[in-house]
């Protein structure tokens, strides 16, 4: 495989990738920022209900957002997101005291992919009174043409010709199907629910736990599913088709874990088979991790009509029953082909992504870099630790230093697909300069700890990790996630020993490195922009200077 395959191939993994823009519209800050009309008023809860049209690719719904007030409003106006082609009916407010109702119906006006909503006699009662917006919508949602990478709904069939359904959109945003505040930022504190309404001969399944199943009338089924816990909007996914499930039960860390799978129904046997890897997978990630963060919701894997995506209590899967990546070693290392990646890397989301959320797309790296390194730790579970090693370092041939990872905030707009290798290797990088796989185990744990069902900013993770390592990394996260440089230790030998620094770097780079000197030994050095001696005793060879494999790090000797 070349490297631009194995790249691309890399870097479309999860997200949608979104094109990289070389200036920004009003729609992209609309749809980006956290303006006045969004920040006044905090999501606590979607009821989201729809019933497509196989036939017509249409859709039609309601979605009943429960809300409250969380700041001064120095606007009467709402901003609700619903993308084109998509028409947002209508919007009325129900504010509920007690057992009385009182109903407001809000005009409403476009802007694009925004929809307007005036909210002024609405703000007079916020509060005392408990808000409900019931939001009515239709229309025909943009189709994805080649999903997970292409977003929409999708509309396919099965192998025996039957309609197989389901969404994709992440990056894209789930207002591309159903209004909603669309920022990453305001995730629904009291969880989710989704009814599902389709033909009997099908089933839907949703996220979390399945709480209603009734007959619709007309040869229709409504499936009901509910989800606890705060929930990403681009999560919230139905999967539509001729489904069949199985139980068991994970005893995980905070007890018994319910798991359910969900797949086509001529792919069972092969499912199961495939799918003991769920358990192992589930065993390694709690032990680095700690407990999986949706016990209340269950963990599913979901067979969908993409590769993958990681949907929160019902991650989407569809790698073909195979190891690898469509069967293929993305480290080119061998290790890449003993699990499957998308079972590994979507699950390992659950820690990375759905528990511990990036508040603005632009800080992706928080959701990729740690998942892609949860496959190196995957594989140091079941293969060792040098295993591990050689997978990370295999796969540093996919990075392309072309643009800074972090990207541009406000705008929605993420950084470099190097997101997800060269996140995994500053990780492991930093791994192996803190020196201590339990403090290190410890850390992660702590990070699912500390930011347990929460949004936050790759800077106060950043601080975090410093904090817990006992060193500032701070020039470190800065120069593998702001610019393009891969540091470079030059070195020369002298009669007393060598002299070494570091090129390359942004200034006042002092990262601690290892190196081999000589046959057997190491060292831990930490060099400067400023050449450095070190005197060296009679062993050592005079010409063996290495940078341990394990560090991000260029090497080159100079004269």
């Amino acid at each position: 495989m070349c490297c631009f395959l194995l790249l691309f191939v890399g870097f479309s993994v999860s997200a949608q990738p979104l094109s990289q823009k070389k200036g920004f519209t009003r729609q992209d800050s609309l749809r980006g920022s956290l303006r006045p009309e969004r920040t006044w008023w905090d999501v606590q809860r979607y009821d989201v209900h729809v019933t497509p049209d196989y036939n017509n690719k249409t859709i039609s719904g309601k979605v009943y957002m429960h809300i409250k007030k969380s700041g001064k409003a120095t606007t009467t106006i709402m901003q609700i997101d619903l993308q084109e082609p998509m028409i947002l009916d209508s919007v009325v407010f129900d504010l509920v005291a007690g057992k009385n109702i009182k109903r407001f119906a809000a005009p409403i006006r476009r802007e694009g992919n925004a929809w307007w909503v005036e909210t002024k006699e609405f703000q007079k009662h916020l509060d005392s009174e408990d808000p409900v917006l019931a939001l009515h919508f239709h229309g025909k949602p943009r189709e994805a043409v080649r999903p997970p990478w292409d977003g929409g709904w999708i509309w396919t069939k099965d192998k025996q010709g039957r309609p197989w359904m389901s969404v994709a959109c992440q990056g894209l945003g789930a207002s591309v199907w159903y209004p909603c505040k669309d920022h990453q930022s305001d995730e629904p504190d009291k969880g989710a629910s989704l009814s599902i309404t389709v033909p009997d001969s099908l089933v839907a399944v949703g996220n979390g736990r399945l709480a209603d199943k009734h007959a619709a009338g007309n040869g229709l089924t409504t499936w009901s599913w509910v989800v606890t816990n705060p929930i990403n909007n681009y999560n919230i996914i139905p999967y539509i088709g001729k489904y069949v499930t199985w139980h068991e039960d994970f005893p995980g860390e905070k007890g018994k874990l319910d798991c359910d799978y969900w797949v086509l129904d001529y792919n069972l046997d092969k499912a199961k088979e495939q799918f003991k890897q769920a358990p192992k997978m589930l065993q390694c990630f709690e032990h680095w991790f700690g407990p999986y963060p949706f016990y209340e919701d269950s963990y599913k894997l979901v067979e969908a009509p993409h590769l993958g995506m990681e949907h929160q209590s019902a991650v989407a899967y569809g790698n073909g029953f195979q190891n690898g990546y469509r069967g293929r070693d993305l480290s080119g290392t061998g290790w890449g082909n003993k699990w499957d990646f998308i079972l590994v890397h979507e699950s390992g989301h659950e820690w990375f992504a759905n528990n511990i959320t990036s508040n603005d797309i632009a800080d992706m790296w928080l959701h990729e870099g740690f998942t892609n390194y949860s496959e190196t730790i995957y594989t140091t579970c079941e293969f060792g630790v040098e295993a591990g090693n050689d997978y990370c370092i295999g796969t540093r041939k996919a990075i392309q230093n072309d643009i800074p990872i972090i990207g541009h905030y406000g705008v929605n707009q993420e950084g470099s697909g190097d997101m997800y290798y060269k996140g995994g290797n500053l990780l492991h990088t930093i791994r192996n300069i803190i020196g201590d796989d339990e403090k290190f185990r410890q850390l992660l744990r702590g990070l699912n700890k500390e930011y347990y069902h929460k949004t936050t900013d790759t800077k106060d993770v950043e601080a975090y990790i410093s904090k817990q390592a006992g060193l500032d990394l701070s020039k470190v996260f800065d120069q593998y996630l702001r610019t393009t440089q891969i540091p470079t230790l030059e070195y020369k030998t002298t009669a007393g020993g060598i002299e070494f620094r570091y090129v390359n770097c942004i200034k006042g780079f002092t990262m601690p490195v290892k190196v081999k000197l000589g046959v057997e030994r190491t060292q831990l050095i930490t060099p400067t922009e400023a050449w450095q001696s070190l005197k060296l005793a009679d062993w050592y060879d005079g010409k063996t200077f290495e940078v341990d494999r394990n560090f991000y790090v260029n090497n080159k000797q100079v004269r």
